[in-house]
C-alpha cells in the first residue's frame, strides 16, 4: 500500500538516537524510531495527504498493517487513523477489530488510547453492544481487557454508566494487578469530576486496594 509505503520510508529516514531513550522508557518492549510526537503526526498528516483516498477506502486493512510492524510509531499511527477515520462511522464487526488491537503489542500506551477513544466510540455509537462486550472483555483472563472494560467511559463524563463503572470496580477491586488497579483509581476520579459525591460514597464503602483508593480520591 502507497500509504504505509511512504510512512514506513518516512519514519526510516527521520530516525533518532532518541529511540535509545524512548525504548528504556516503554521497558525496551518495543524498537523505536526516536521520533518525537509532533515530527511523527505531521510526517503521518503529510503521508495521509498524499494517500488520503487510499487511506479512508482502506482504514481498517491499513492499520493492521501498520500494527503488524515492530516499530512503536507504527502502532501509534494505526490508533491514531482509526480515530480520525472511524469516529461517527464504526461497523458493528469493528468491535473484533478494536479486540485485536488491545491484546495486540499490550502496553498501556496503546491500550488506554484505544480503550478510551475506539472501545468508548465504538460503544457509544453501539449501546446496546455494550453489556456483552463489557461482559466479555471483564470476564477474560487478558489483563488488558479488563483494563479496557475499566477505562473505556473515560471521556463519557455526564453520560458515565455509573452503574456499570461501579460494577466493574468493585468486580475487579482484589486484583493484585498494578495497571488494575490503577485503571480502577483513574477511572472513579474521571468520573469524580462529574460526580464527586458518587465516587466518594463508592470508595468509601468498596473496600479498594490502597492505590485505587488513592487514585481516585486525589483530587476530591
Amino acid at each position: 500500500m502507497n500509504f504505509v509505503k511512504q510512512l514506513s520510508q518516512s519514519y526510516t529516514e527521520n530516525a533518532s538516537p532518541d529511540a535509545v531513550a524512548m525504548e528504556k522508557y516503554m521497558k525496551n518492549l518495543f524498537p523505536f524510531f526516536g521520533i518525537k510526537t509532533e515530527l511523527r503526526r505531521s510526517l503521518h498528516k503529510e503521508c495521509f495527504e498524499n494517500h488520503k483516498a487510499e487511506a479512508k477506502q482502506d482504514v481498517r486493512k491499513i492499520a493492521l498493517e501498520l500494527y503488524g510492524k515492530e516499530h512503536r510509531e507504527f502502532h501509534y499511527s494505526a490508533i491514531e487513523l482509526l480515530i480520525k477515520e472511524l469516529k461517527d462511522d464504526f461497523r458493528k464487526e469493528d468491535i473484533d477489530l478494536i479486540e485485536k488491537l488491545l491484546i495486540t503489542h499490550s502496553w498501556w500506551d496503546s491500550v488506554d488510547t484505544i480503550s478510551k477513544y475506539l472501545l468508548g466510540g465504538y460503544l457509544m455509537y453501539y449501546p446496546e453492544e455494550t453489556e456483552k462486550v463489557v461482559e466479555r472483555f471483564s470476564a477474560s483472563d487478558n489483563m488488558w481487557l479488563n483494563r479496557a472494560a475499566l477505562l473505556f467511559q473515560l471521556g463519557y463524563k455526564k453520560d458515565t454508566d455509573a452503574a456499570l463503572l461501579f460494577s466493574e470496580c468493585g468486580k475487579h477491586r482484589e486484583s493484585k494487578e498494578f495497571f488494575i488497579q490503577k485503571a480502577i483509581g483513574w477511572a472513579l476520579r474521571e468520573y469524580g469530576k462529574t460526580n464527586p459525591e458518587a465516587v466518594k460514597k463508592f470508595v468509601g464503602i468498596a473496600k479498594l486496594k490502597p492505590l485505587s483508593t488513592r487514585e481516585a480520591i486525589k483530587n476530591l
